[in-house]
């Protein structure tokens, strides 16, 4: 029999502690630097690791978001639920950004998230279940137990978690360790799941079989951020400051968050590449949310967001209002801003200097009168930026040949 053999103590099977020390001793000898983001239950993992000499080679920082505030906080988005395979990933990847800003880029870090739903005081309804998420960056696996609802309690289900923690990550770092599956009972339920590099999530969409992705400050991608209520979209190439401040201001006026969002499709050109979305998207690192989608019209940007408000220049707000991008229809036009309106979005619009050098605004534009209620100006004195793109990208390329 294994040293790591089963015994069962107190109606839970658990590794014997000597052998789990030596798993750890092997962890710390790695060469692996984690974080580790825990919440609802098995902190004890960071006590397993760090009872073991040798920690402060290995952990770099433990962290526990319990209330939900501090998760929120933590990932810097609500997810839509606590406990779920999702959130723990999520936190997997936002704990190795903070390894990374800790200690530097390396091939050898690790982030890990545990999120747990387990014994409490108080009737619970729905499954006794962890889910374990560990990525270094090129890949995440993700495990996921259903525990046999009755069969421990609190302290013996906290004490699953945290070992089975210890074990995700030990096989993460390199370390010949037993499965989980090695603490589990006979109604115990398990789910291993290795998922591809996020960057596939960028080829997923391009492909069209996802049409909206997120992606956090941190660098991380997900398919399941709520909507923000202020979107900024553009094609930002590159992004300026004016792009930033436009956000800033916008985010006052509309008492709440302001995201960034970029279409990888665009019904006059071809589809960006790849290595140009992400390309683009460095750009916001630690700077801003940005929302990839594959809606190049405002219409389909609303269904794919519905209840945004849409923060766009002047010269975009005539071209909304430009029946002969419907078509040369101003029924069609009428129809989409309707059906914009309906899906809660509406428009925030900033002036801009025009070529003669004249700050056009919105009360310029002729806006019909059924869709007024759409379109509100942001005033000059709050925000003007002379700038554009297309005069950056001429800078960036330096004196042309005569």
């Amino acid at each position: 029999m294994p040293s790591w053999a089963l015994a069962a103590h107190d109606l839970y099977w658990t590794i014997d502690m000597e052998p789990l020390k030596a798993i750890v001793e092997r962890v710390h000898a790695s060469g692996r630097r984690m974080v580790l983001a825990v919440t609802g239950g098995g902190s004890g993992a960071i006590a397993e690791l760090l009872r073991v000499p040798g920690g402060s080679r290995t952990l770099v920082e433990a962290i526990v978001p319990y209330s939900p505030d501090a998760l929120v906080d933590f990932l810097g988005h609500e997810p839509e639920q606590a406990c779920s395979a999702e959130t723990a990933v999520a936190m997997a990847r936002r704990a190795l950004a903070r390894a990374e800003r800790r200690s530097g880029p390396s091939a050898l870090l690790v982030g890990v998230g545990v999120t747990a739903s387990l014994v409490t005081d108080r009737p619970k309804r729905g499954d006794h279940r962890c889910h374990i998420a560990v990525t270094d960056g090129d890949r995440v696996d993700v495990v996921s137990i259903v525990l046999d609802r009755g069969a421990r309690d609190r302290a013996a289900e906290e004490d699953l978690v945290a070992r089975a923690t210890v074990l995700t990550l030990a096989r993460a770092c390199g370390v010949d360790a037993p499965g989980v599956e090695s603490l589990l009972g006979p109604n115990d339920r398990l789910t291993v799941v290795s998922s591809v590099p996020s960057d596939d999530l960028v080829a997923l969409l391009l492909a069209g079989a996802v049409d909206r992705l997120t992606m956090l400050p941190d660098g991380q991608l997900t398919t399941s951020a709520p909507v923000r209520r202020g979107v900024l979209a553009g094609s930002f190439n590159p992004l300026h400051a004016g792009h930033l401040e436009l956000a800033r201001v916008a985010s006052e006026m509309l008492a709440g968050p302001v995201t960034f969002e970029l279409s990888v499709v665009n019904a006059d050109k071809p589809a960006l590449a790849a290595v140009e979305v992400r390309r683009r998207l460095e750009q916001f690192s630690w700077r801003g949310t940005v929302e990839l989608t594959r809606a190049p019209t405002f219409r389909e940007k609303a269904r794919v967001l519905p209840g945004a408000a849409f923060v766009v220049g002047v010269d975009t707000a005539a071209r909304i209002l430009e029946p002969r991008y419907y078509g040369g229809s101003a029924a069609s036009m009428a129809a989409a801003l309707d059906e914009i309106g309906r899906l809660g979005g509406r428009f925030l619009v900033a002036g801009r200097a025009d070529s003669s050098g004249r700050f056009v605004t919105l009360a310029d534009l002729a806006v019909p009168g059924p869709v007024a209620h759409l379109f509100e100006e942001i005033p000059e004195a709050r925000f003007r930026r002379d700038i554009s793109s297309t005069e950056l990208r001429d800078v960036a390329a330096g004196p042309q040949p005569r």
